[in-house]
């Protein structure tokens, strides 16, 4: 399955940003999709999760209330919504999904989000 995720920018603290997954192969609409990001030197950590349904949904503790996972069966297209972005929210995000929870048998390519103060 190949992801293309998209919508990654240089913001300010307090802004809002939506990044995108996109995926053309239709076993997408089974499975988890979830996103992870690493910032430099740092290991890279899960974000969110969204089932293939998109009834269930986990978020690491620092993101939520902030961030959203979402996704559009009829688009075969996740969404994270961040908001009330923060400088510690700089990273590289990637977009994953597969058969597993959480899903990372297939990898986006990765998009920049960069935050100042």
């Amino acid at each position: 399955v190949q992801l293309q995720a998209s919508g990654g920018g240089s913001v300010q603290t307090g802004d809002l940003l939506r990044l995108s997954c996109a995926a053309s192969d239709p076993r997408f609409k089974d499975y988890a999709v979830g996103w992870f990001r690493q910032a430099p030197g740092k290991e890279r950590e899960g974000v969110a999760c969204i089932s293939p349904g998109g009834s269930v949904t986990y978020y690491r503790n620092s993101v939520e209330g902030r961030f959203t996972i979402s996704r559009d069966r009829t688009k075969n297209t996740a969404y994270l919504q961040m908001t009330n972005l923060k400088p510690e929210d700089t990273a590289v995000y990637y977009c994953t999904t597969g058969s597993s929870w959480p899903p990372d048998q297939y990898w986006g390519q990765g998009t920049l989000v960069t935050v100042s103060s």
